[in-house]
């Protein structure tokens, strides 16, 4: 309906012009020159009207896309216009300039909420760009820095210069711990970072965590479980020294009163000896203790080189190789050239504990399998997996495998997967666990910087 009556008004006022400009060209020709110059007048004014009628839906747009730049909602168009074509434009711009502004106040709720939620956060986050200049900061990063307020990272260079440094060589994703200590205290600090593209501007965003509260929970817990299997241990030799003392001494005191020796029976002499050697067995079990645990703090620092994947597994599989036609060993490296900077031998010594107690965990098990793969994951970090399908560890005893001296076995000392763990970390890696009784059980070793 608009549109109709919007070209007839543009046809009535064509003929109208096209008449004018007729009565104009009669009169002139007939040298009525005062009708000429009326009819000239009368062209004019509605040629400019004709354009005047053509812009108006023009201004129109252009004054509300102005006012929507200028985030000015406050425009608004009659909507009983005196150019009954427009009335229903008007009403349209009207109601998309309501729509818009609900969005904008919608938006600027959410704004202020996540604000709030990283004002409120109680880990640090802060964005900079390409630059340095810091675009966003909560006030916790300031809290944990003691330092406000942060405009460039290279003011941190005033709080430490060990955290600039850091900082400037932080890479996408990349998770670091930095200690910082200041006069009144010393901070653990997690510090982790990702890119986020905004406007086709490239941002870091970092979270910085101060994680003493939970470093110190961690070694309580830690020292907790290590106490335990220290006091099993110890009280496990300890105690039969103890008791065979005890029985020893009763053959040669009555009533508190040591006897004479013309009172020693021959069954006196040999239950000593006996106990002598049980005694002397206990205090080779302590020192052997002893000696693991000297072995566990001693772990020298790797001396790495470059390890063929292959040639590592090959090496392990002639090692832990059972000749046993119920055990099956399955390896897999992908891609076929992975290659490790490791110390081989160091490596090798927790792949060896890692086989061994996989075909421990296999015994009298028919169709057991062993699958050693060794691979780079979707984040490209290097990976080792033993795993095998024997019994499996039980969610309870899952977490105590790698307390230093742990163990469920009737041999061994228990420090197996506690120095694997120790040497996992030299090389900057982690070792992980997961079970599922009856199905399948793995270790992974992980080489983070690799």
């Amino acid at each position: 309906m608009v549109s109709i009556r919007f070209y007839l008004y543009i046809v009535l006022r064509v003929v109208l012009i096209t008449l004018s400009s007729l009565g104009f060209a009669f009169c002139f020709d007939r040298e009525f020159y005062l009708f000429s110059c009326l009819f000239l007048l009368l062209l004019v004014v509605q040629v400019l009207l004709f354009i005047r009628y053509i812009n108006y839906t023009n201004r129109k747009l252009s004054n509300f896309l102005n006012g929507i730049e200028n985030e000015d909602f406050t425009l608004h168009f009659p909507e009983e216009d005196l150019i009954k074509p427009f009335k229903s434009l008007n009403q349209s711009l009207n109601k998309v300039n309501g729509l818009i502004h609900e969005l904008h106040l919608k938006k600027q709720a959410q704004e202020q909420f996540y604000h709030e939620i990283l004002k409120q956060a109680n880990i640090g986050i802060f964005a900079y760009n390409e630059s340095g200049h810091i675009i966003y900061s909560n006030p916790t990063v300031e809290t944990l820095l003691n330092y406000r307020p942060l405009n460039h990272i290279k003011q941190l260079r005033q709080i430490d210069e060990k955290l600039y440094s850091l900082f400037d060589n932080l890479k996408p994703f990349e998770q670091k711990l930095f200690q910082l200590t200041n006069e009144r205290e010393k901070k653990q600090l997690s510090i982790k970072s990702s890119t986020i593209s905004i406007n086709k501007e490239n941002l870091f965003l970092v979270t910085i965590q101060d994680i003493n509260k939970e470093l110190d929970e961690k070694e309580a817990d830690s020292w907790i479980k290590l106490i335990k299997v220290l006091t099993h241990e110890i009280m496990n030799s300890i105690a039969p020294i103890t008791s065979i003392s005890e029985s020893i001494l009763k053959y040669y005191k009555i009533q508190n009163k040591l006897i004479s020796i013309g009172e020693i029976e021959e069954i006196h002499i040999i239950n000593t000896a006996k106990g002598l050697e049980i005694i002397g067995e206990q205090g080779d079990n302590l020192m052997s203790f002893v000696r693991s645990y000297r072995t566990l703090l001693s772990v020298p620092a790797p001396e790495k080189e470059i390890v063929h994947a292959k040639t590592l597994l090959d090496n392990l599989f002639l090692l832990i190789n059972p000749n046993s036609p119920d055990i099956k060993i399955d390896i897999e490296i992908f891609p076929e050239n992975l290659a490790f900077f490791i110390d081989k031998k160091q490596i090798t010594q927790v792949l060896i504990n890692l086989g061994k107690n996989a075909l421990q965990s296999l015994n009298n098990q028919e169709n057991g399998i062993i699958k050693i793969s060794a691979g780079i994951d979707s984040s490209d970090k290097k990976f080792i997996i033993v795993a095998d399908n024997g019994p499996g560890i039980t969610p309870e005893i899952l977490e105590e495998v790698f307390v230093p001296f742990f163990t469920t076995k009737n041999t061994g000392t228990g420090i197996g997967l506690s120095l694997s763990k120790q040497i996992m970390r030299l090389h900057e890696g982690t070792i992980k666990v997961h079970s599922i009784p009856n199905t399948e059980t793995s270790f992974i070793l992980n080489f983070l910087n690799n």
